[in-house]
C-alpha cells in the first residue's frame, strides 16, 4: 500500500493511563486518493509514537463496499528499507511486484512483502470483492538487512482455540503457535477473536513492546478501555497481557518485537537512515518510472534498476510527490 501522507496525530490517554502503562493511539482518517479514495484509519506513526517493535506503519480499513468505493486501487510505487505485511479479513487483493510476484491477498493469509533495497509493487481489489476489510503494516528493516534483495512470503497460519478464543500467529510466536515467515528482528504478528465476555491472560516476551489494535467489539486491555479502530501500546518489561471483551465478540490485531534500537528516516513510502538518503531514493524513483534507460542506481539489482521492472499493460505508476522544504529527522 502507498503512504500517501504521515502527518502525526495527537495520542490520547485517559486518567491514570501511566500508572496502568497503557498507551492510547487514537486513529485518524487518511484518502488513499481519488474523487471516491477508500479512506483507512491510521494509528501508526504518530508524533508521540513512531514505533512498536520494528513496527513502523499501520492502516487499518473497511469493511468497505468496494461498490460505493471503487475499492483499493493502488498503482505500482516504489518501497525501500522495509516489509510490507497485508493481512485481511474479508474480500481479495491483487499483488504484482518488479521482483517477479503475483499472488492473491485472501483473508487469514499473510503476505510478506520485503523490499530490502528496493521494490516497486501494485494494490488491486480482486473483481469478486464485495466488501474489502483488513489491514495493512509496515516492519522497518535493521541495518543489516535493509539493503538485501527483495523477495516475497505467503503463509495461511492454523488457528489455534481454546475457550472462547481464536489465535492466529501470522510473524513471529505466540501461545506456542509460530510463524515461518522470515524477519530480521524478534517480532510478534497475530489475529486473536474473543467470544462476548471472554477473558485471556497472554504470557508475553518482557523484551518486547506490544501494540493492540481493536477491529471490532470493546476491550479492556490489563483493566483499560481501548474503542474500536484504537491502538493500546504498551512498553517492554511485562510478563503477562489481560484481554477480556466486552458485551460483543472481540477481534483485534496484536503486534509486537523488541525495540528497534535505531532511527530511522520515514517518508512517503520510503524507510531510510538520513534526509540525503531519501532524497536519493525519489530522484532514483522520479528517474526510473520517467525513462526506460535511466541511470543505474548504486544500489540497483540485476535489471539495473533499483524498483525494478514492470509488465507491459499495467496502470501508470504512482509519482512521488514533492519533498518538504523542512529537512527529513530521525525518529524512533
Amino acid at each position: 500500500m502507498s503512504n500517501t501522507e504521515l502527518a502525526p496525530q495527537e495520542i490520547v490517554c485517559g486518567a491514570d493511563v501511566e500508572c496502568a502503562g497503557v498507551e492510547i493511539l487514537v486513529p485518524r482518517e487518511v484518502p488513499l486518493g481519488g474523487p471516491r479514495a477508500m479512506s483507512v484509519r491510521r494509528t501508526l506513526p504518530q508524533r508521540q509514537r513512531s514505533l512498536i517493535g520494528a513496527w513502523c506503519f499501520l492502516d487499518h480499513y473497511g469493511p468497505d463496499r468496494v461498490g460505493d468505493t471503487a475499492g483499493m486501487r493502488v498503482p505500482r510505487h516504489p518501497h525501500t528499507g522495509l516489509q510490507t505485511v497485508s493481512w485481511l479479513f474479508t474480500g481479495e487483493i491483487e499483488h504484482r511486484d518488479s521482483a517477479g510476484f503475483h499472488a492473491a491477498v485472501r483473508p487469514g493469509e499473510v503476505n510478506l512483502m520485503t523490499a530490502g533495497r528496493g521494490i516497486s509493487h501494485s494494490e488491486f481489489s480482486m473483481p469478486g470483492t464485495q466488501v474489502l476489510h483488513g489491514a495493512q503494516l509496515w516492519v522497518a528493516l535493521p541495518d543489516r538487512a535493509r539493503h538485501m534483495a527483495p523477495t516475497f512470503e505467503h503463509f495461511r497460519p492454523e488457528p489455534l482455540a481454546g475457550r472462547g478464543w481464536t489465535l492466529r500467529v501470522f510473524l513471529g510466536s505466540l501461545a506456542g503457535a509460530s510463524s515461518p515467515v522470515t524477519v530480521h528482528t524478534p517480532l510478534l504478528g497475530a489475529e486473536l477473536l474473543l467470544d462476548a465476555g471472554a477473558t485471556l491472560d497472554l504470557d508475553t516476551d518482557p523484551a518486547f513492546e506490544y501494540g493492540v489494535l481493536v477491529d471490532a467489539g470493546t476491550l479492556m486491555v490489563d483493566g483499560r478501555p481501548v474503542g474500536k479502530d484504537h491502538l493500546a501500546y504498551l512498553p517492554d518489561g511485562r510478563t503477562s497481557l489481560a484481554l477480556a471483551a466486552g458485551d460483543e465478540p472481540v477481534r483485534i490485531l496484536l503486534i509486537g518485537g523488541e525495540p528497534l534500537g535505531e532511527q530511522i528516516v520515514m517518508w512517503w513510502n520510503f524507510v531510510g537512515r538520513s534526509h540525503e538518503e531519501i532524497v536519493g531514493f525519489r530522484a532514483e524513483w522520479q528517474a526510473e518510472i520517467g525513462a526506460c534507460d535511466a541511470a543505474p542506481a548504486a544500489g540497483a539489482g540485476a535489471d539495473g534498476l533499483r524498483f525494478g521492472v514492470f509488465p507491459p499493460g499495467e496502470p501508470a505508476p504512482l509519482p512521488a510527490p514533492a519533498l518538504p522544504n523542512a529537512r527529513l529527522r530521525p525518529r524512533g
